[in-house]
C-alpha cells in the first residue's frame, strides 16, 4: 500500500496541519479522525490495515486529515463563541486547501467518513456542502453541538448542526442535490453509544421527511462505541458500497 505524507503552514489556523494519502486509486474518502485526533489517528488504531485490501486493490483511498477539536468545539477554554469562529476556520481550511489538493490528485467524486467525532465532519462537510461530495459513511457520529457548548448556539453553530438546519432545509438547489448522494449513517446501541444512537435516529427520520434518501443501519445491543467495531462496520460497508474483494 502506497503511502504519501503531506504538511503544511495553515496561518488561519496558525499551525501546521498534515495529511496522508492511503492508495493512488479508486474512490476517494476524506477521512476524518475521532475526536482530538490527529491525520495518523486511523492508521494508529488499526482501521486502515483493517480495510487495506480495498486500498491496494483500488477500489478506494483514503486522504486523513488532522482534527481542530481542541481549538474548537471541545476546547476546555476558549468561550463557545470563539469555538464557534475557530471551527468556521477549519471548514475554510478543508474547503478551500484539502479539496483542491485531493481533486488534484484524483477525478472521481470525494466521499467524506469517519468515525465517532469524526463521523460528525464528515456528515456535517456533506449535508452542508453537498454539491462538493459525492456521498458519505458516518460511524457512531452526534450531528448536532450541545454535547459540547450547552445550551449555547449562534448561527455558526447552526450551519454546522445538520440536526438543527436539515429540517427548516427548503432550497431545492441543496435538498435535489442531497437527494443524489449516498448517505451512510450507522451506529450501535451497546456501551456509550449515546447520544449517537439518538441523534442517527433523529437524522433518519429527518431524511425520510425531506424525501432525501439515506441508509441508516442501526447495529445491535453488542455493538459499543470503539475501534473494532468501526473496522467491522466500515469493511462491510465498502464492501457492499464498492464491491467485495476479489
Amino acid at each position: 500500500m502506497t503511502i504519501s505524507h503531506y504538511h503544511w503552514w495553515v496561518p488561519a489556523l496558525a499551525k501546521e496541519m498534515g495529511l496522508n494519502r492511503y492508495g493512488e486509486r479508486g474512490i476517494p474518502f476524506l477521512a476524518f479522525p475521532a475526536q482530538e485526533g490527529n491525520h495518523r489517528n486511523l492508521e494508529d488504531f488499526g482501521l486502515i490495515s483493517s480495510i487495506q485490501s480495498f486500498i491496494e486493490e483500488g477500489k478506494v483511498q483514503f486522504f486523513t486529515v488532522d482534527s481542530y477539536d481542541a481549538e474548537s468545539w471541545t476546547s476546555r477554554v476558549l468561550p463557545p463563541q470563539a469555538r464557534s469562529q475557530q471551527y468556521e476556520a477549519y471548514v475554510h481550511y478543508i474547503i478551500d486547501e484539502v479539496l483542491p489538493l485531493i481533486q488534484r490528485l484524483t477525478s472521481a467524486p470525494i466521499w467524506t467518513t469517519g468515525v465517532s467525532m469524526g463521523a460528525y465532519h464528515a456528515a456535517n462537510f456533506l449535508f452542508r456542502f453537498p454539491h462538493k461530495f459525492g456521498g458519505v459513511i458516518a460511524l457512531s457520529g452526534i450531528y448536532e453541538l450541545s454535547t459540547f457548548l450547552g445550551e449555547y448556539s449562534d448561527e455558526i453553530v447552526y450551519l454546522n448542526s445538520p440536526l438543527w438546519f436539515l429540517p427548516n432545509l427548503e432550497d431545492p438547489f441543496y435538498v435535489n442535490e442531497l437527494r443524489q448522494k449516498r448517505i451512510i449513517l450507522c451506529v450501535g446501541q451497546g456501551a456509550w453509544e449515546e447520544p449517537m444512537l439518538t441523534q442517527t435516529r433523529l437524522m433518519g427520520q429527518i431524511l425520510e421527511r425531506k424525501g432525501i434518501p439515506a441508509w441508516v443501519d442501526i447495529w445491535g445491543l453488542d455493538v459499543v462505541h470503539d475501534w473494532p467495531w468501526w473496522h467491522k462496520q466500515m469493511n462491510y460497508f465498502l464492501g457492499k458500497e464498492f464491491g467485495s474483494l476479489s
